[in-house]
């Protein structure tokens, strides 16, 4: 008799199983799917029934550098980070033999198809649509197996070189492009400010005249010996002398030099 209990008590130490709290367990009894077995101690019967435990915790799936061709014909390479967890535990062991595998290779398939549906401006500038559409597909492909796919980050998009240096050339010449936009702005702006202060001159007796004293006064800081300097008519004729002949500019402009050179 008390070996008869002896025998009761090992075998049901040994039909205890633990399942931790990030699992789910897979109960099986004459092997059908009985149900689903939460976290703590369950008794688990030898020979009649089996279990198969599955790690419902957030899994990160590293996709491989894949080659693919753009919608424009253009070769790259390319690689991505699946993030995806079990919904459905049941699912997860009765409808795929490998979830993990499956969904790299799903992935992988995936990727490769919707690269080839972007040009590769498209593919550069927009990666964060790519994502969201690549990570769509995965989790509708893998919803009958029990896994939600809760994103899809591209890590890496590589280009051939020559490809890196036609693309350098394009933006060397979209700079180039920017920069004489930018210049032909700026004489425009500095045309019109140049015609805005002629009139404002013209208008004035005396403006032309300061502003001729004004640049002599900052040509007397250099260094140089002979300073070639226009005098215009105006300025003479600020003096009062409303008939200026050519011997009178001519003096004038000698009378200039002399006093520079002292």
């Amino acid at each position: 008799m008390i070996t008869f209990i002896i025998i009761i008590v090992v075998i049901l130490l040994c039909s205890i199983r633990q399942i931790n709290e990030y699992e789910k367990g897979i109960l099986f009894t004459a092997g059908k799917f009985t149900k689903v077995l939460e976290s703590g101690w369950h008794i688990v019967i030898p020979i009649i029934q089996s279990f198969s435990k599955v790690d419902v915790r957030t899994s990160v799936y590293d996709v491989p550098e894949q080659e693919a061709i753009t919608k424009d014909n253009v070769s790259v390479k390319i690689n991505a980070v699946v993030y995806f967890h079990i919904s459905d535990a049941s699912l997860a062991v009765l409808k795929v033999e490998n979830y993990k595998y499956a969904v790299g290779q799903l992935a992988q398939t995936t990727m490769r198809n919707i690269v080839g549906s972007y040009t590769l401006d498209e593919l550069l500038s927009e990666r964060e649509k790519v994502s969201t559409e690549i990570c769509g597909i995965i989790d509708k492909e893998t919803d009958p197996w029990g896994i939600k796919v809760e994103n899809v980050e591209l890590k890496d998009i590589s280009l051939p070189e020559e490809m890196k240096r036609v693309i350098a050339k394009v933006a060397e010449a979209e700079r180039e492009k920017e920069a004489v936009i930018t210049k032909s702005v700026g004489e425009i702006e500095s045309a019109n400010n140049l015609a805005k202060a002629a009139e404002t001159m013209s208008a004035s007796p005396g403006a032309l005249h300061l502003r001729t004293l004004a640049t002599l006064n900052d040509l007397s800081s250099d260094q140089s010996n002979t300073i070639v300097f226009a005098v215009p008519i105006e300025v003479l004729q600020a003096f009062g002398n409303k008939n200026v002949t050519t011997d009178v500019v001519s003096k004038t402009i000698d009378t200039i030099n002399n006093n520079k050179i002292q």
